[in-house]
C-alpha cells in the first residue's frame, strides 16, 4: 500500500467522521459527542495530508515549521476564545470563526490565481467564485459580527437594492470574462475580482435588520461550505469536497427554515431585500398593563396542570438558563407538567434557545417547536414569556403594517394566563411594541430574570 492509497484512506475515514458528527448534530443530546467526531475528522484529514501527500514529483509537502506553527496558534486562539466567550456573545463567535473560513478560502483564491497562472477555463471559474463567495461570506460576517454587537447601525435603501443587485452581477460577469480569457485580463484583474467581493459583502449585510440576523448568519454559513467545497474541486481534495458540501448544504437547509420561520422568500435573502424596519405596525397609546407580583405568580403557577415556558435572548442576558431549569424542577415536584416552546429564530442564531437550555442540561423531550406547541396552548394554564418578544408578538397575524407581518409565532395570547418577565417595556429587535402586553390575560413581571426567578423559585416551594 502506497503513500497515495494511504492518503485517500485518511481522506474517506475524514468524510466519514464528518457525516457521523453533522448527523449527530440534529439532536442535543448527541451534539457535543458529533462535533467531537466532526474535530477527529478533522484531524486525521490534517495528519494524513502531512504524512502521505505527495505532488507529481513525488515531493512531500514542506514549510512543516510555519504549518504546525499556525496549526498551534490556531488552536490556542480559538480555544481560548469559545472557553470564554458568554452564551449571550455565541452569535458573534459564530460569526467571527465563519468569516475566518471565508477568509481563508478567499486567500486559497488568490494564492492559486497569483502564483500558478491556471489557463483552463474551468479552473480559473472555480478559482474565481471560491474567491468572489469566501470573500463575501468574510466581509458579510465582520458586518453581522459588528451588527450583533451593536457597533454598526442598518442602514439600506431601495436604491441600494437596486445598486447591489447591479453590482453582483457585474462581479459574475467579470468573472466569466476573466475565465474565458485568461489571455485579455492579468492579474491586477484577481485583486479587482477581490475587492468588489468584500464590498459587495458589506454592503450586502448593511442594510438587514437585526430580527433577520439569523437568516444572515444561516446564509453566510452555507456561503462559507460553498467556497471550501470550490477548493476541493480545485485540489481534487474529497475531504475538503465532503466537508464543504456538507456545511453548505446544511447551510442552505437551515436557511430556507429560517426563511419560512420568519415569511421570507429564499430570493429576498440572496438579492438582500431586507429591511430594518418595514412599519411602525398600529400605535398602543392609551393602552395599559397589568403588572403581577413574585408571589401571586408563584400561586398561579403551582397550581396549574400545565405550564408553558417561551425563552427569548433576555434569557440570554440574564445568563438564567440554570435557575429556570430549577424552576421547571421545582413546579414538576408539585405535580405541574412544564414544557418550553421554541422558535426557530429566538436569539440572535439559529437554534440559540436550544444551545442555552441544553447547557443548562433540559432534557431534549421538553423542547417543543413552535409547531408542535401552537395547538397545545389554548389548554395551557399559564404560559410565561421570559425575555422573548417578536416570536410572540400577534402583530404578525393582526397588524398588516407591522415588518414582522407573517412571520409564524408562538401564539402565547391563546393561552389562559401570560405572564411575561422583562427588565423594562423596551421594544424587540424589531423596533415595534408587543400587543401581547396589553392583553387582557396579559400580566407583567417586572426585573431581572435571574433575579426574578430565584425569587419564584423560593415562592413556589413555599406555597
Amino acid at each position: 500500500m502506497n503513500n497515495m492509497d494511504l492518503l485517500k484512506i485518511s481522506y474517506l475515514l475524514g468524510s466519514i467522521s464528518f457525516i457521523v458528527g453533522l448527523k449527530m448534530l440534529s439532536s442535543p443530546d448527541k451534539a457535543r459527542k458529533g462535533n467531537l467526531y466532526a474535530a477527529a475528522g478533522m484531524l486525521i484529514a490534517i495528519i494524513g495530508t502531512i504524512l502521505f501527500h505527495q505532488n507529481d514529483a513525488g515531493e512531500r509537502i514542506g514549510n512543516l515549521a510555519f504549518i504546525i506553527g499556525g496549526i498551534l496558534i490556531g488552536t490556542i486562539v480559538g480555544y481560548a476564545i469559545a472557553m470564554r466567550v458568554k452564551m449571550t456573545a455565541m452569535p458573534q463567535m459564530v460569526s467571527l470563526f465563519n468569516g475566518m473560513g471565508g477568509a481563508c478560502a478567499a486567500l486559497i483564491g488568490i494564492v492559486e490565481m497569483s502564483t500558478h497562472h491556471p489557463t483552463e477555463t474551468g479552473e480559473r471559474l472555480i478559482i474565481f467564485l471560491g474567491l468572489m463567495i469566501g470573500s463575501v461570506s468574510f466581509s458579510g460576517s465582520m458586518i453581522a459580527y459588528g451588527k450583533l454587537e451593536g457597533k454598526i447601525r442598518d442602514y439600506g435603501s431601495k436604491v441600494q437594492q437596486v445598486f447591489n443587485n447591479t453590482f453582483v452581477f457585474a462581479i459574475l460577469g467579470l468573472i466569466i470574462y476573466a475565465s474565458v480569457r485568461p489571455d485579455a485580463i492579468g492579474d491586477p484583474v484577481i485583486w479587482i475580482i477581490f475587492g468588489c467581493s468584500l464590498l459587495y459583502g458589506v454592503l450586502f449585510v448593511m442594510p438587514i435588520g437585526g430580527a433577520d440576523m439569523p437568516v444572515v448568519i444561516s446564509l453566510l454559513n452555507s456561503f462559507t461550505g460553498v467556497a471550501a467545497a470550490f477548493g476541493g474541486f480545485l485540489y481534487d481534495n474529497q475531504v475538503m469536497l465532503t466537508g464543504g458540501i456538507l456545511v453548505g448544504s446544511a447551510g442552505t437547509i437551515l436557511t430556507i427554515l429560517m426563511c419560512q420561520a420568519m415569511n421570507r422568500s429564499l430570493w429576498n435573502v440572496i438579492v438582500g431585500a431586507f429591511s430594518g424596519s418595514s412599519g411602525p405596525g398600529k400605535s398602543t397609546e392609551g393602552l395599559s398593563i397589568r403588572e403581577i407580583s413574585v408571589t401571586d405568580t408563584a400561586i398561579l403557577c403551582s397550581y396549574a396542570q400545565k405550564v408553558v415556558i417561551v425563552p427569548g435572548y433576555g434569557l440570554a442576558v440574564a445568563q438564567a438558563q440554570h435557575v429556570c431549569h430549577e424552576f421547571e424542577k421545582v413546579l414538576e415536584e408539585k405535580g405541574v407538567d412544564v414544557e418550553f416552546a421554541i422558535h426557530p429564530v429566538a436569539g440572535r442564531m439559529p437554534g440559540h434557545m436550544n444551545v442555552l437550555l441544553a447547557e443548562a442540561d433540559v432534557p431534549y423531550p421538553k423542547l417543543k417547536e413552535m409547531e408542535d406547541i401552537n395547538p397545545a396552548l389554548p389548554n395551557t394554564d399559564v404560559v410565561i414569556v421570559i425575555g422573548a418578544n417578536d416570536v410572540v408578538n400577534p402583530a404578525a397575524e393582526t397588524d398588516p403594517s407591522s415588518p414582522i407581518y407573517g412571520m409564524p409565532i408562538i401564539k402565547a395570547n391563546t393561552a389562559k394566563n401570560v405572564i411575561v418577565m422583562k427588565r423594562s417595556m423596551a421594544k424587540g429587535y424589531a423596533g415595534i411594541e408587543n400587543e401581547l402586553f396589553f392583553d387582557d390575560k396579559t400580566r407583567m413581571l417586572f426585573g431581572d430574570a435571574k433575579a426574578t426567578l430565584e425569587k419564584l423559585i423560593a415562592e413556589v416551594k413555599n406555597v
